[in-house]
């Protein structure tokens, strides 16, 4: 039984039971509802936005200097920084750590793209690894093989909201000077067993507010966080334009900044984060009875609580295509995180890469497909997706 099923009561779920399903809405099922969390927050979400409206403070502002403060102190960090997505908060970091032509950073090949995007974009080169067989996380052990005198950092992604083992990736990459850029963007408020959570233990600790995120924007936004007082000042340099507090231009930045309006959304979401990320966690638990017992289904693999914040909820079936088809005609949205390994896309074709470098990410590739899930996903919905599943494989069998 997966450790998160042992826990049931940890978040007030005394019983789990399934529906019938032939009574439920035939609306379709969206894959994260965001309108829903909109209409529950309305009032909060409006007033926040209506006093950037009324100040006109739509760049920097009260709301975003609020906003850094909480996130900061939420996810235990002295500064975290605003910037204007995900993407530019990796490459951001690694500018601001001095990676750049001639260096190599280590990632698993098993994460969206964006990861290795903001690598090449300082202009350091992807080294690859393959990701564990049972998580689908960095594997710290192929990723020690990866090191070359080349090598300046490490990215472990904790993808689907789970954070990947920290203790002895850190003393690894210490060992051997290696700097730790978390990439935090699927995780918010997941925490280790030490109650430290994703993004505060590394040098850098990078996050996306896209709006699909646990803690998400009304549009992009991002966020790095760093105990680190210097890098914090270099970041907030980089970030606008290489201005520095006295007013000039000290190096060539760019223009990454997160809008007031973007800041005071989420600050108001930041404070029911929290209970965002238990309702996830008691929607993986539905989905776990739910599907208990479905031999051509592997069910999550969740290392310890409360590791795992659920921004996906990934399931693996051999014949994947098929059952989101099956999924799809029955009105279920779903998803596949993510459909080719970085090494054997097209953008990344010239490190030379040949299939089977990484075949456990390459399996899953061909496995993995996303149920739906958010806070407001319901009891009902969750019972419809069990049931089509169930439907798929007794009529496959």
């Amino acid at each position: 039984m997966p450790p998160i099923r042992n826990s049931l009561t940890r978040w007030g779920i005394v019983s789990i039971q399934t529906y019938n399903v032939a009574s439920s809405s035939t609306n379709d099922i969206p894959f994260v509802d965001l309108v829903a969390q909109y209409n529950r927050y309305r009032p909060e979400l409006e007033q926040a936005m209506r006093e950037v409206l009324e100040t006109a403070a739509f760049i920097g502002g009260p709301a975003l200097s609020r906003f850094e403060r909480a996130f900061a102190q939420y996810i235990g960090v002295d500064h975290a920084i605003g910037v204007a997505n995900g993407t530019d908060a990796l490459e951001l970091a690694l500018r601001t750590a001095g990676i750049g032509p001639g260096d190599e950073v280590i990632l698993p090949t098993n994460t969206f793209i964006a990861t290795a995007e903001a690598i090449s974009a300082v202009g350091a080169r992807p080294c690859f690894v393959d990701v564990d067989e049972q998580d689908l996380l960095l594997d710290l052990e192929r990723a020690k093989e990866a090191v070359t005198d080349k090598t300046k950092a490490i990215v472990p992604v904790h993808l689907f909201g789970q954070m990947v083992s920290m203790g002895p990736l850190l003393a690894f990459a210490k060992a051997h000077g290696l700097l730790v850029i978390e990439d935090a963007a699927q995780a918010h408020g997941a925490e280790d067993t030490g109650g430290r959570k994703a993004g505060s233990l590394g040098d850098f600790g990078c996050f996306s507010f896209y709006p699909g995120k646990n803690l998400g924007a009304y549009g992009d936004g991002g966020a790095v966080v760093t105990p680190d007082g210097a890098h914090a000042t270099m970041l907030r340099v980089l970030s606008n334009h290489g201005r520095a507090e006295s007013g000039g231009h000290t190096h060539v930045g760019r223009n990454s900044r997160l809008d007031g309006l973007q800041a005071a959304i989420l600050d108001a979401k930041l404070k029911h984060l929290d209970t965002f990320n238990r309702e996830r966690r008691e929607a993986a638990v539905r989905y776990d009875v739910l599907l208990e017992g479905l031999s051509d289904i592997t069910l999550p693999h969740v290392r310890a609580l409360p590791s795992h914040v659920f921004h996906l909820y990934v399931i693996r079936c051999e014949r994947r295509d098929a059952l989101r088809a099956h999924l799809g005609r029955a009105g279920i949205a779903t998803g596949i995180h993510y459909a080719d390994p970085l090494h054997l896309t097209p953008a990344y074709a010239t490190l030379g890469y040949p299939k089977g470098s990484f075949p456990v990410a390459e399996k899953a590739a061909r496995e993995i497909v996303s149920l739906p899930i958010s806070p407001d996903i319901t009891e009902d919905q969750q019972a419809r997706v069990a049931e089509s599943i169930r439907d798929f494989l007794r009529g496959a069998s």
